[in-house]
């Protein structure tokens, strides 16, 4: 009763909530992501910082699936992909879409809905590319389709680049590869090339049907939703949940430091590879310690996050 209640103030007043075609509803999307805590979106995404974003950078897969298999999130990550800049990472807040097989009748409701109500234009393939800001990566359930699946080319990956400075992972074939890679930093994720293009004709040829527009979206075997901080790199794709977005970097970052003591320790031969490899005895903890205050200003990690470290240490 309260809901119908409150539709009726809304109506009287002349205010309208937007619901538009395929797309979550930001209640929604705050309901299905209640571990974050910080900033959104007007749309209700999670909005992780830059700051955090720039540190993201330097993970590994290996440092970020070890925090979120500790948390129980086993199904983040994807691999066998194809590359477009295979030796650059990937890096951004995820965009998702989802296309399922072509349905005529499907494809007319949610075409008639998206022009005449929502006023997109154009074909649903362009559609989720106007919710794009700078640092989003585009994420597409592409059910795999490869002959006749590709809806993007270089003319759209042009276009989201332009939106994002990321380029997407796409969970099918794309087309206009030779252009994409002229982009430059469309560093991408994709499963296979095929020259065609998708069919979106209800009344002709049809293949392929948007169906969601930030909404919980599987890629692989790994479970995305919008706001995600998409890790790719070495031929793989992790999906890292917004409130575990900083915990991943301050792990990664620990251990990068503690690796770069560890190795440097070794080829000094102060320390053996058993000592190093096992729990640390509290005299390299000191020693460590000791390192990172002398090298402080020369370390590849911020330095307030070194001192912020050095603070919670008590050796």
């Amino acid at each position: 009763m309260k809901f119908y209640k409150l539709t009726l103030i809304l109506f009287l007043f002349g205010i309208t909530i937007p619901n538009y075609s395929q797309q979550i509803t930001k209640e929604e999307l705050v309901f299905l992501t209640p571990e974050w805590k910080g900033e959104r979106f007007d749309d209700g995404r999670p909005n992780v910082s830059d700051a955090i974003l720039n540190r993201m950078k330097m993970v590994t897969l290996e440092e970020a699936w070890a925090v979120l298999k500790g948390e129980n999130f086993k199904y983040q990550y994807s691999e066998d992909w194809q590359t477009i800049n295979p030796d650059s990472v990937l890096v951004g807040r995820a965009v998702t879409a989802v296309f399922m097989p072509g349905r005529p009748d499907i494809h007319r409701a949610i075409d008639d809905r998206g022009h005449n109500r929502d006023g997109r234009i154009k074909s649903q393939n362009s559609w989720p590319l106007e919710l794009l800001t700078k640092g989003d990566v585009y994420v597409v359930d592409q059910f795999g389709a490869h002959i006749d699946g590709p809806t993007i080319g270089d003319n759209l990956g042009n276009a989201i680049y332009a939106k994002t400075g990321n380029g997407i992972v796409y969970d099918g074939a794309i087309r206009d590869i030779a252009g994409l890679k002229e982009i430059g930093g469309f560093t991408s994720f994709f499963r296979s090339y095929h020259p065609s293009h998708h069919l979106n004709d209800p009344d002709g040829q049809l293949n392929t049907t948007l169906v969601g527009i930030n909404t919980p979206t599987r890629i692989g075997m790994a479970t995305v939703m919008p706001g995600d901080i998409v890790l790719g790199r070495d031929g793989g794709v992790i999906f890292i949940p917004p409130h575990l977005a900083e915990r991943v970097v301050k792990t990664s970052e620990i251990v990068r430091l503690r690796d770069m003591f560890g190795h440097e320790k070794l080829r000094e031969q102060k320390y053996t590879a058993g000592e190093i490899d096992n729990r640390w005895s509290e005299e390299i903890e000191k020693d460590f310690s000791k390192w990172l205050n002398e090298h402080i200003d020369e370390l590849p990690v911020p330095k307030e996050q070194i001192q912020e470290l050095l603070k919670t240490r008590t050796w």
